[in-house]
């Protein structure tokens, strides 16, 4: 079991269900909230699961850095497309 995590394949089962969430979510058009806020929502925890994933596995801290400045722009998108809708802009 430590050689999975060690590996970074625990990041790698977790990204296959964060797609299949995304899969479902567009399948189910999110007819009761906005679907786009969701998606950059997954994307923003998916480039995070990759950042931990880059740790796990030694990679060079730039690729790290890449991963969260990933994060932090799908999150900024996100809440900036919330604000957006709540405004009603």
């Amino acid at each position: 079991m430590a050689w999975f995590f060690a590996s970074g394949h625990i990041i790698d089962a977790i990204l296959v269900l964060v797609v299949g969430e995304a899969l479902a979510l567009a399948l189910w058009r999110g007819r009761r909230v906005p679907l786009r806020p969701l998606l950059f929502n997954l994307a923003s925890g998916a480039a995070l699961m990759l950042a931990v994933r880059a740790a796990l596995t030694g990679a060079a801290w730039w690729t790290v850095a890449v991963c969260l400045l990933a994060a932090f722009l799908a999150h900024a998108t996100e809440l900036g497309l919330r604000l957006w809708d709540a405004t009603g802009a």
